[in-house]
């Protein structure tokens, strides 16, 4: 897999990116570090990297928001209780919670249960990019500063 993304550059990353952000087990960040030492421009590897991870959770966002009730109800057992629990963090930390989609484990579920509770699509939007944005910021940031050591 690693090939073919890389033989895809950007369109490679996007890809990877889009399907880490919905709830296929990938990891993005480990093709993000290894791109800027094959040449690829690192602006370009945030920028592909970052639409592909906002799309990702949009696509996970209108699954919440429009499917809860099919996707929800035919393959997925959820719990009164945990949408409740998911609608109390909301009504407590609001939106701004949605800067935390980038985190592994609880990222992706985060941003269907956002669609579920109807946030408003532009906040949505707002805090899911700047999030994705700052984590590749800082990741290749700090992956530079570590490789400009050696």
């Amino acid at each position: 897999m690693d090939t073919l993304i890389f033989r895809f550059g950007y369109f490679g990353i996007f890809g990877v990116s889009f399907l880490s952000a919905t709830l296929v087990p990938l990891a993005s960040e480990v093709f993000v570090l290894a791109m800027p030492r094959l040449g690829y421009n690192v602006w370009g590897i945030i920028v592909s990297a970052t639409l592909g991870s906002f799309l990702g959770s949009l696509t996970n966002y209108y699954v919440g928001k429009k499917g809860t009730d099919f996707v929800f109800a035919r393959y997925f057992q959820v719990k009164p209780e945990t949408m409740e629990r998911a609608e109390r963090f909301f009504a407590r930390w609001g939106p701004v919670a949605l800067f935390f989609s980038w985190l592994p484990f609880i990222g992706d579920p985060l941003t269907m249960v956002a669609g579920a509770l109807h946030i408003n699509v532009r906040i949505f939007c707002f805090w899911v990019i700047f999030g994705k944005t700052l984590r590749y910021l800082a990741l290749l940031g700090l992956a530079n500063q570590v490789l400009s050591w050696f």
